[in-house]
């Protein structure tokens, strides 16, 4: 007699609400990612030729960021500093991102027009 192999039902199930489970938290997470990204592309090419002045920066990246949609930072919560002839733009904020029930996800978000992911302190 050959031995069963494969999932019962009920495996199949807790698998299923296993592969649901995260395919719903994924699809949360997902926008916040996407907004980061942007909000890092436009920090770059601001810092790339947006302005020479502080204030020049900030309305820079408010035209990029009101064209985009990307309202979780504004010019003003940029930390812009110059390392040489360079200008650097960095950034940090949170994220919080409700799940179900009373869980929520905080995403610490950090970005610099250096690479950096850290600002530099």
């Amino acid at each position: 007699m050959k031995k069963q192999q494969g999932l019962s039902l009920i495996g199949m199930i807790v698998v299923g609400a296993l592969i649901i489970g995260i395919a719903i938290v994924g699809m949360k997470i997902a926008p916040s990612v996407i907004e980061y990204y942007t909000i890092l592309k436009h920090v770059k090419a601001v810092a790339n030729g947006g302005g020479t002045s502080v204030a020049e920066i900030r309305n820079a990246y408010d035209r990029y960021a009101e064209i985009d949609g990307t309202p979780s930072i504004s010019g003003a919560d940029l930390e812009i500093t110059k390392e040489g002839n360079q200008i650097v733009i960095s950034f940090e904020y949170p994220k919080k991102i409700h799940i179900a029930g009373n869980v929520s996800i905080l995403i610490d978000y950090a970005g610099s027009s250096s690479g950096s992911k850290r600002p530099s302190e």
